[in-house]
């Protein structure tokens, strides 16, 4: 079942009142939605995006047992383009906006699109199956140079230029469809004692070519601003990451605004209690901040 991550801290932060509007830009399975829905009764709404087309079909059935479908608008679509999202709804005033920026508990159990590398399943990786780019045709098209790219920039893979050598090769030989054989390929590529470490060696590889197919970083750059705009004067954005790149992205545009007020000097991180009973919420890094005019 998922479970929200740092869900306190995000309801402490946004602060939701009753009757108030807040946009989640990743609803994923809804945990975070349903409890803002919670504190903003009897009127408040929450205006949920998502890539994810089953994610949606999910949280709709949930949004109908709960009976809170009226107040629940749910929308598939990209969070870099929250602003003309919200447009389109007529979702007005926003008094807080929610950022949660890891894959769901559902995405990686249930999604059968190659995200994870403990699953046998193709290597498609994409949140919205629109898209044109698959993790299969970055691994079997792109060049060794833009596969060594991809393996720094996005997974601070320190051994990049050796997978890369080594997807190469594989794929001269037999195309990669599968992620049981890109995790076969990373092993091969790296050194003996590199396999010994707690971390899984195709952790960042799996987590590089994700992020590259779904542009991660990018859209995240280009939602930040949207959000500010969007807000009423004193309302809060909350971003919730899982990677030092996604955090330092947050954490320099807060710096930087003009029209923010930090409230979070160092990040919120999840509690002992909360690692242990989910452990995907280890890495998990949530910053604040008010709009101020």
């Amino acid at each position: 079942m998922h479970v929200p991550v740092l869900a306190d801290k995000v309801i402490e932060y946004l602060g939701p009142k009753s009757n108030q509007h807040f946009i989640d830009c990743t609803v994923g399975s809804g945990g975070h939605a349903f409890k803002i829905l919670e504190s903003t009764a009897p009127k408040g709404r929450v205006l949920g995006i998502d890539q994810d087309k089953e994610a949606l079909l999910r949280v709709r059935a949930k949004a109908k047992e709960q009976k809170v479908g009226g107040r629940l608008t749910l929308v598939e679509g990209n969070f870099a383009e929250v602003q003309e999202l919200a447009r389109k709804e007529n979702f007005r005033p926003v008094h807080g906006i929610l950022f949660d920026l890891g894959m769901s508990t559902d995405q990686l159990e249930q999604g059968g699109r190659g995200f994870s590398f403990q699953k046998a399943e193709p290597l498609d990786m994409r949140y919205d199956t629109v898209n044109p780019i698959t993790a299969e045709k970055i691994l079997n098209f792109f060049s060794k140079r833009d596969l060594e790219r991809i393996l720094k920039e996005y997974g601070e893979e320190q051994f990049a230029k050796e997978i890369a050598e080594g997807i190469v090769q594989a794929r001269a030989k037999k195309q990669i469809t599968h992620t049981k054989q890109l995790v076969e390929i990373v092993e091969k590529a790296i050194p003996a004692w590199y396999r010994t470490r707690k971390i899984h060696p195709a952790t960042k590889t799996f987590q590089a070519l994700r992020m590259a197919v779904n542009r991660e970083l990018e859209n995240l750059k280009e939602a930040l601003p949207q959000s500010v705009e969007l807000l009423e004067k004193e309302g809060t954005l909350v971003v919730i990451s899982f990677h030092s790149l996604e955090d330092r992205i947050v954490k320099n545009f807060f710096k930087q605004s003009s029209q923010l007020r930090i409230l979070t000097k160092k990040p919120a991180v999840p509690a002992q209690k909360e690692i242990k009973e989910n452990p995907r919420s280890r890495s998990a890094k949530l910053r604040a901040a008010r709009k101020i005019g």
